[in-house]
Order: structure tokens, then C-alpha cells, then sequence
């Protein structure tokens, strides 16, 4: 008899879970017994990284359930299942870790705060260094108290086996948004088998496209609401979705991609209620060159597989109310000082505009794809990656609000008192 399947699904790298099965050798008791002492030693492996108060901690658990047990049999029972799971631990004490943001390698980086914790969820793609023992490509999340202090990777998503992007190319911008009581993880998928259509330079394009993800807690671990086909149309090459909410209705906003149109433009379109579908009407809010700032690639330099396009890169969209009621959507596409975040503002306070664009980027010289959030003390936060090349990293800022867009107040850490 295995765990059930949501408690499997908790346990990283399934540590606990082949401890369990070795221990149920020993015991004809059904593992249900032991419910208390498997969610407790769950709990404390996903959240605590200092190895010997985990072991401190579950041996206390494992002498207080022994107290409980009806004969020196079970009790042997228990000391089993400690034998085991400390043979297994060490498999956690790799998995977590305690980490400055400067350590975590990360582009496109999202914190979502979880009032009901106290706590921040960093989400990152996972690279070749913080990948689950498959080696597929998946989403991994850090948790802080304090922004300054971070545990993890905690992998939250692995490509399936039958997800129709496969799992030859890594993933983008992953973000989590709470919405209706369930978590959705958006993210980036590419399918280099899959060409969608051959440019005129005769450089093919492939299918690309935002998924959505569902799950009931941050730490996941979050399941395709569609294995066949990506949410934005199957016929884009499409990145970046982000969710929004206007009067009500879920919409996502993303980009359609300057590799397949050479202006790459910020497209809306709605979400059915339970995020599992777009409408298919997408909507062009603005193109990423309606910005005075945003230089052509190839006037820059800047290559792709070689060639030189005229192509306006569009990266990173992220929406933002102001306390004015007008809205903001983060942009980041390369300008005359390197890849650069900057973003357009709608005085109606409507996602479709009319968009109006700065003269220049808020932040330049390699920082890109940014997102805003709020912390405990109601500070407004922006965090990106900088620098826009490898190996890159997460920086926050803090901002404030004016009526027309935010300003950069300093870096996070310099303002911090604590």
C-alpha cells in the first residue's frame, strides 16, 4: 500500500516516500496509522533546512507517537520508520538550502506573497544546476520570510510525458497568481519540433506558447489544465502570459513574438472563469515600438541564429492599478543602453487603452521582464533579473506610486532597517 497520491505529491524529491515504503516491509499496519507523524514530518522537511533540528524534530515526533502504540511491537515499529527517514533525509538537506537572492539563478523572476504565511514564493524556471532527478525541465520555487533569506529549490512542476511541447527546451517566465481560491502557474513553453511557419528570410518559426497550471497551495505541484496544446493560439509564436482582472472577467495578457511578426506587439484576450481557456479573440493593446525608446535589433547588432532581422523584441508584460485608478503594463525590449524595463500607461484605466508610452525606460543597461508586488509592511516592491545575460540574477527595488507611473525610490536592500 503506497501513500495517497496528494500526500506523494507533497514530498520533494519522494525522500519520505521511499522511506515509508522500506519502513512498510517491516509492519502489516495499514501506513493510515501513522497519518499524524507522516503530514508532521512532511511539513517540517518542506520548510526547514537546518539538518539536525529536522532530526531533532522528528525524533520527538516519532517518542511522542510511540507513547500512543499498544505494545514494544509498534514501538519498534516507529524506531523503524526513524531508521528510515533519516537514512533519506540527507536527500532533503541537498534539496534545500539556505540562500541569498544574489545565489539564486533566475530570469524572469515572480514573488507572490502568501498573507496567511507570512511568507514570499520566488518562481524560476529551472536550469541544468536546479532540475529534479529526471532532468526535465520544470518550474522550482524559493520561500523567504524576509527577502533576504530564501530555502530552496522546491520543485513545483516537471514537464509531463505527454505535454505537447516535450521537454527538449526549457521554460519562461513562470508566474503564480491566486484566483478564485486556487493557485495558476502561467509559463512559457517552446516546441522545437513543431514549426508553425517558414519566414520570408527563411528562418523557421515554431510554436510557442503560454500554459496554465493549476494547484491548490503555492509549493503546488501544479497540473496542465491542457496537455495538448498551449492556451494562446496554437498558430503564434506567443510568451509571457500574465493574469489580470477588469470589471470581473480574467483576462491574459501576453506577447505575440517579433520572431514570427518583427513588431512584436501586447495582445489581451479573455479567460474563461476557471482560467482553463482563452476566448480566442485576441486583442492588440499596443506594438512594442509605439514606445519612443525601443531601437530595432538589427541597428543594434543584435542577432538571431545568425541573421539579421528588423525585429523590435516584446518581452514581459505585467499589469498594475495605480492608487490614481489609471493602469500601468510593464514592457522590456532592448533600447540605445543594453535590454531595458520600462512601461506604457492607460489613462482610462482599461486594458485596452488608449496606451501611452515614456520617452525612456525606467530601468536600462541589462535589467528586463520586472513585477510589482507588496510586502507585509505595505512597502510596493519591484522585482527583474539583471543582468539581461547569463548568468543572471533577481534585484528588487523600491518604487513609489505618482498619478501618472512609479518611481525608482532605491534598491530593496538599502532601504532595509532590519
Amino acid at each position: 500500500m503506497l501513500l495517497p497520491t496528494k500526500w506523494k505529491d507533497l514530498i520533494p524529491n519522494g525522500a519520505l516516500l521511499q522511506a515509508m515504503q522500506a519502513m512498510q516491509r517491516f509492519s502489516k499496519e495499514p501506513m493510515e496509522n501513522f497519518t499524524v507523524l507522516y503530514l508532521a514530518a512532511i511539513r517540517t522537511a518542506r520548510y526547514i533546512s537546518n539538518w539536525e533540528f529536522l532530526k531533532l524534530i522528528l525524533t520527538k515526533i516519532l517518542i511522542s507517537s510511540s507513547k500512543t502504540l499498544k505494545s514494544g511491537i509498534k514501538a519498534m515499529k516507529g524506531l523503524l520508520i526513524l531508521t528510515f527517514a533519516l537514512f533519506y533525509l540527507p536527500l532533503f538537506s541537498q534539496q534545500l538550502s539556505n540562500l541569498k537572492l544574489e545565489d539564486i539563478p533566475i530570469r524572469d523572476p515572480f514573488i507572490l506573497p502568501v498573507n496567511e504565511e507570512k511568507a514570499y514564493y520566488l518562481y524560476a524556471a529551472t536550469r541544468e544546476e536546479t532540475r529534479a532527478k529526471s532532468g526535465k525541465p520544470g518550474v522550482c520555487a524559493y520561500k523567504s520570510n524576509d527577502l533576504k533569506n530564501w530555502q530552496g529549490p522546491f520543485h513545483v512542476f516537471e514537464i509531463p510525458d505527454d505535454f505537447w511541447a516535450g521537454d527538449s527546451h526549457g521554460i519562461w517566465a513562470p508566474e503564480v497568481h491566486r484566483y478564485n481560491g486556487k493557485y495558476y502557474l502561467f509559463a512559457t513553453f517552446t516546441n522545437p519540433e513543431d514549426t508553425i511557419e517558414i519566414r520570408s528570410d527563411g528562418i523557421p518559426v515554431v510554436l510557442r506558447g503560454t500554459q496554465i497550471m493549476v494547484a491548490d497551495n503555492p509549493m503546488g505541484p501544479f497540473q496542465p489544465i491542457d496537455l495538448k496544446r498551449p492556451a494562446t493560439p496554437t498558430n503564434w509564436s506567443a510568451l509571457d502570459g500574465t493574469l489580470w482582472v477588469e470589471d470581473g472577467q480574467p483576462y491574459m495578457v501576453f506577447c505575440h513574438e517579433w520572431v514570427q511578426i518583427n513588431v512584436g506587439t501586447f495582445e489581451m484576450d479573455g479567460l474563461k472563469p476557471d482560467l482553463s481557456a482563452l476566448k480566442g479573440n485576441p486583442q492588440t493593446i499596443f506594438k512594442v515600438n509605439d514606445a519612443p525608446w525601443v531601437k530595432r535589433m538589427d541597428l543594434l547588432g543584435i542577432k538571431y541564429k545568425g541573421h539579421e532581422i528588423p525585429g523590435f523584441v516584446s518581452d514581459g508584460p505585467f499589469i498594475h492599478r495605480l492608487p490614481s485608478g489609471k493602469l500601468i503594463c510593464f514592457t522590456s525590449s532592448f533600447g540605445e543602453n543594453q535590454y531595458s524595463l520600462s512601461y506604457a500607461l492607460s489613462a482610462s484605466g482599461k486594458l485596452a487603452g488608449p496606451w501611452e508610452h515614456p520617452a525612456t525606460p525606467l530601468l536600462s543597461g541589462g535589467h528586463g521582464h520586472g513585477m510589482l508586488f507588496t510586502t507585509f509592511d505595505g512597502r510596493l516592491l519591484l522585482v527583474c533579473h539583471f543582468p539581461n545575460s547569463s548568468p543572471s540574477k533577481a534585484v528588487i527595488y523600491e518604487v513609489e506610486e505618482q498619478e501618472y507611473g512609479i518611481k525608482i525610490i532605491d534598491t530593496f536592500e538599502k532601504n532595509r532597517t532590519d
